[in-house]
């Protein structure tokens, strides 16, 4: 099978580091990463709270995966569609630019600045504050000190960690769980419909969006070079 030999050849090491992830999901290695996500989550919120004319009054994250925010005004359907469809778009977008680009550093520094400048505006709670300048402080230092190839990798790490929980999630929270009050769920008490359909539309969307960045952001190879120093 030609197809499927290049595709292990060209991306063998992307394949790895997913089944690793994958492996290691219910792990505490990877609940970081899934804390990170739910960052992600809320910071998309904050985002078109503000751009759509609202106020952010305080964002937060808890070691159990859940967080929230509080604000004040703003566009009610682009903020609650923002949550899910936004950390997966971030995690997508640094994915492509992980694969397609030698930005690298440049980009996991200014994620590193913006998440500390989220955590001085909004971020009040002990363990969210903590984990954002810690993340944030760690982002900087890797794009400061390390090689490129680390960098690269980072960026890998999380994209694919979004890519895999963004559409965990809303299976989780707003169809096996369709009673939990979710974002589906304000969705379905403010504009209408029911908390499946909107959680039905997301993980369309989600899904479709993976797909596409598969499709058009991997090329031939998505393999470092092992020559390059790590």
């Amino acid at each position: 099978m030609p197809f499927l030999r290049r595709v292990i050849t060209g991306h063998w090491q992307l394949i790895c580091l997913t089944l690793m992830i994958v492996l290691l999901w219910s792990t505490p290695a990877v609940l970081p990463l899934r804390i990170l996500t739910v960052f992600l989550h809320e910071t998309s919120h904050a985002i078109v709270t503000l751009a759509t004319g609202g106020e952010v009054l305080n964002l937060t994250i808890d070691p159990y995966e859940g967080g929230s925010v509080t604000s004040r005004g703003g566009n009610r359907f682009l903020t609650l569609s923002a949550g899910y469809t936004g950390s997966l778009f971030i995690g997508a977008a640094l994915f492509v630019i992980a694969l397609r680009t030698d930005w690298d550093r440049r980009i996991l520094a200014l994620f590193g600045a913006l998440t500390l400048f989220v955590a001085a505006l909004y971020i009040r709670d002990l363990f969210a504050l903590g984990f954002t300048l810690v993340t944030g402080a760690m982002m900087l230092a890797t794009a400061r000190y390390l090689s490129l190839a680390v960098n690269d990798m980072t960026l890998r790490i999380i994209g694919i960690s979004s890519m895999i929980y963004a559409p965990l999630d809303i299976w989780d929270d707003t169809i096996a769980r369709s009673y939990l009050r979710s974002d589906a769920r304000m969705m379905a008490e403010d504009i209408g419909g029911t908390t499946v359909v909107w959680g039905g539309l997301w993980l369309a969307i989600s899904l479709a969006v993976i797909g596409i960045t598969l499709r058009y952001g991997l090329g031939r190879s998505s393999n470092i070079s092992l020559r390059r120093k790590i």
